[in-house]
């Protein structure tokens, strides 16, 4: 049986999505199961995981808010951030599956599923995510350090890309309409950032040439350009046979 301070809880939840989610966040509930909802974040610029979608499942326990959500991460079987994992972990201080203290962690008192999202945004889907990895965060700002993260945001958004095309080809249900129109609208500056990565500008900074890394490094790694130039045809593929014209 349902406790009332539960649905309470949920209901609140709601209502402050509702009041306060952001454009680029977008949330399905489900009356007939309250426990659940589905998520999805698009990914924000600067970063190199701009303009895919990433989509999270949570599920609220019977004694919440007292424990934190439960949070599965839809994957496709791909590792592109390190707090993501291919079986669909999420490993966030706020989920208690990751270390942390005051504010990043679950509070029943304060915490709310708006924080989580907001959190997977800022904090994980962000712009240098190598840094997220365990201890790295010391070699901010070192060259080494620096180097390494725009090694990872190549990787990562070779990833993404293959995660685009994973998701063009099996949307997430109830989102099936809002992948073709996300998509439909942005495949123009995916692929308009794709060629500027061809050309050598760095993940994240399409089309401006004024910006140089940490590291002071001003262009992309040949392999990147390589195995881009190889996917590249496999994305415009993807966005084609999903009806998305995209004139490549």
């Amino acid at each position: 049986m349902v406790k009332r301070g539960w649905l309470k809880k949920i209901q609140q939840e709601w209502t402050i999505l509702q009041n306060d989610l952001p454009d680029d966040i977008h949330v399905r509930v489900y009356e007939e199961r309250m426990d659940l909802l589905r998520a999805c974040i698009v990914g924000a610029a600067g970063t190199p995981y701009h303009d895919n979608l990433f989509f999270f499942d949570i599920f609220f326990p019977p004694d919440y808010p007292h424990e934190p959500p439960s949070v599965h991460y839809h994957s496709g079987g791909l590792r592109l951030n390190p707090n993501l994992y291919e079986t669909g972990k999420v490993c966030l201080s706020l989920l208690k599956t990751w270390a942390g203290t005051g504010n990043e962690v679950w509070n029943p008192e304060g915490s709310t599923v708006l924080q989580l999202l907001l959190s997977l945004q800022a904090l994980v889907l962000n712009e240098k995510p190598y840094f997220n990895e365990a201890g790295y965060d010391k070699f901010v700002g070192k060259a080494d350090g620096e180097k390494n993260s725009i090694t990872y945001n190549e990787n990562a958004f070779l990833l993404s890309c293959k995660s685009m095309m994973y998701i063009l080809h099996k949307p997430p249900k109830h989102f099936e309409n809002f992948v073709k129109e996300h998509f439909t609208c942005r495949a123009p500056h995916i692929l308009e950032a794709c060629n500027a990565y061809l050309g050598g500008d760095l993940v994240g900074h399409a089309r401006d040439s004024t910006y140089i890394s940490d590291d002071g490094c001003k262009s992309c790694s040949t392999g990147f350009k390589i195995m881009l130039g190889k996917q590249l045809p496999k994305l415009v593929a993807a966005f084609s046979e999903a009806g998305i014209a995209c004139g490549q």
